[in-house]
């Protein structure tokens, strides 16, 4: 079994790939920013990320959304729907969590299709 493991650490590693297919969870890193906000900033993160990877939002498969207050939804919505390409949104869950830190919003979870190893 082929695992790649990119910045693995104790506890967690920032991306891994196995068979062509990444795996990653962005939160974001400014928690004083809204709901809006926090999606924005963790989307970021999440383009930086399949920078890194060579791919681009167009590789994304799955992304199960973690939201700590429902009366937000919207907001993470827009954002959402802003940050995507047209035609191109990746299949998706979204969960009501209580998230580890109670200033935390949102955060993702990415799956994403990498066309050859890395």
């Amino acid at each position: 079994m082929n695992i790649t493991r990119i910045n693995p650490g104790k506890r967690m590693s920032d991306v891994c790939i196995h068979n062509r297919t990444a795996y990653w969870v962005e939160i974001p890193d400014d928690l004083s920013l809204d709901m809006a906000g926090q999606t924005q900033n963790l989307l970021a993160l999440a383009e930086q990320t399949l920078k890194q990877l060579g791919l681009d939002k167009t590789a994304l498969i799955s992304t199960t959304i973690y939201v700590s207050d429902l009366s937000k939804l919207d907001d993470m919505n827009q954002a959402w729907e802003d940050w995507l390409e047209p035609g191109q949104a990746p299949v998706r869950a979204c969960v009501k969590a209580e998230l580890v830190d109670p200033e935390m919003l949102v955060e993702m979870a990415f799956i994403a299709a990498v066309p050859m190893a890395l």
